[in-house]
């Protein structure tokens, strides 16, 4: 059944459009309304320190020239485009000079906003003023005003602009929506696309990156690190199945056979027990190679790392050595072991220990009587931070063209095929290896063959 991959809806780049519609016209707003704000607190406030300063010039020509003074002042500073609006007014509510119209007796001195009717404006109605109307004494008062139309104005302007920003931020931010919703876009169909490749079958399919180093491509390079993690265990599932079906059909032929035999009746009691007895050491030998199975394959599937802790590699290679030194020597052969300098890595001691063990029982099992087997731990030449395990002897070695398939399960030479064993030793511990983030290196000694594993080395933090 194919299953398939709803795309992206396209209702996705209309919202994020709108979503940046809405955050531009919300700045622009908020900036023109301070930019409005402040420009009339700035214009009020100059507006009104004018209007102080020439109220504080006609006080001083009134203390200086009485009354006619006064009057032929404001009669002269009233002339011009930009002259202030004045009003002088006698104590009996008469008007005696000034454009703005005389306010009575009963006025309140201060500042008060005046209409103007012998200035009017463009569309007929009088014009207002700011005025600072102050007590000269006597009933006489002084009023100064400016016109508030230059604030209005200004306002008119940034109300003006603000709508254009607002304009301008929506098409902009239509423009950027669209933009950035289809570069999105872009990146989210291509990862539905190697997702329907994938499902269909083409494990070998990866999501393409763009190289920007953006969030999408960090997610792009985790997906396919996955993917990668994926297709490795798929096709060791795959191999599992070839080998178990090619390299396991012939010992179960066998267990048969002597089950047959020891079954018909034509065998003699003691030829039925020795049948039984090699029935019984093929079983185990069988049950021993499942077991190794599972225990790679749990170690490929990414088990718990729970059971790591600090591990002394001196003390697994000396326990290693000191196990195996008596079956060696019974059988001709030497251990020799060579610690340059002690090292701790993080790991689990027992599979360490396996691992390690299995490389002995190689080198054991596939070489002649006289051999010598060497076990070094010595720092990585080529990276202080790792640490390097070595099991090397000085026997026949195998040829180069099998050295990259001697990790692989059931692999076997053509030399080492006479020789007991199951072909998942080194497998065993290529998977070990991997499991503690380390290296496993086959190569030729001559004489003899080499497996170094390079492991990180551990450092305990502070405190």
């Amino acid at each position: 059944m194919k299953v398939a991959i709803r795309a992206p809806t396209r209702r996705v780049p209309a919202r994020l459009a709108a979503l940046y519609v809405l955050v531009f016209a919300v700045s622009s707003v908020i900036l023109g309304a301070a930019v409005f704000l402040t420009a009339r607190k700035v214009l009020e406030h100059q507006m009104e320190t004018r209007i102080r300063a020439e109220t504080a010039l006609l006080r001083e020509e009134f203390e200086h020239g009485g009354m006619a003074r006064l009057a032929d002042v404001v009669r002269i500073r009233g002339r011009g485009a930009s002259a202030l609006d004045y009003l002088l007014q006698a104590g009996d509510g008469r008007h005696l000079a000034g454009e703005m119209p005389a306010v009575g007796t009963d006025v309140r001195f201060g500042w008060k906003i005046m209409d103007v009717p012998q200035a009017s404006e463009d569309d007929g109605k009088p014009e207002q003023v700011l005025a600072l109307v102050t007590d000269l004494g006597g009933g006489m008062l002084l009023a100064v005003g400016d016109d508030l139309r230059r604030i209005r104005e200004v306002q008119e302007a940034i109300l003006t602009a603000l709508a254009w920003a607002v304009g301008l931020a929506a098409l902009l931010a239509i423009a950027g929506g669209v933009v950035v919703s289809r570069i999105f876009l872009a990146k989210v169909e291509a990862i539905s696309r190697t997702a329907e490749a994938i499902i269909a079958g083409d494990l070998s399919r990866r999501i393409p990156l763009r190289g920007s180093a953006d969030d999408l491509d960090h997610l792009a390079e985790t997906l396919n690190r996955m993917l990668d993690r994926t297709e490795r265990l798929m096709d060791s599932l795959r191999q599992v199945s070839s080998d178990v079906a090619h390299d396991l059909r012939t010992p179960l032929a066998r267990l048969l056979q002597k089950l047959e035999r020891a079954g018909d009746g034509s065998a003699s009691a003691s030829e039925t027990r020795h049948l039984i007895e090699a029935a019984t050491h093929e079983a185990e030998g069988l049950l021993d190679t499942f077991a190794a199975l599972l225990r790679v394959a749990n170690l490929e599937g990414a088990a718990s790392r729970d059971s790591f802790e600090a591990i002394a590699l001196d003390t697994i290679l000396e326990a290693v050595a000191d196990a195996y030194r008596p079956d060696a020597e019974m059988d001709g052969r030497f251990i020799a072991l060579h610690i340059s300098a002690g090292a701790t890595v993080l790991g689990d001691k027992e599979l360490l220990t396996q691992a390690i063990a299995n490389l002995v029982e190689n080198a054991m099992r596939h070489t002649p009587a006289g051999t010598r087997i060497y076990l070094d731990l010595a720092p990585d030449r080529a990276d202080e931070r790792r640490v390097c395990v070595s099991v090397r002897d000085d026997g026949s070695g195998v040829p180069e063209a099998d050295l990259h398939r001697l990790t692989h399960r059931f692999f076997r030479s053509e030399r080492s095929r006479s020789s007991p064993g199951n072909g998942l030793g080194l497998t065993l511990a290529a998977a070990v290896v991997e499991f503690h983030d380390g290296t496993l290196v086959v190569e030729n000694a001559a004489p003899g063959l080499k497996v170094t594993l390079s492991l990180p080395l551990w450092r305990a933090g502070p405190g």
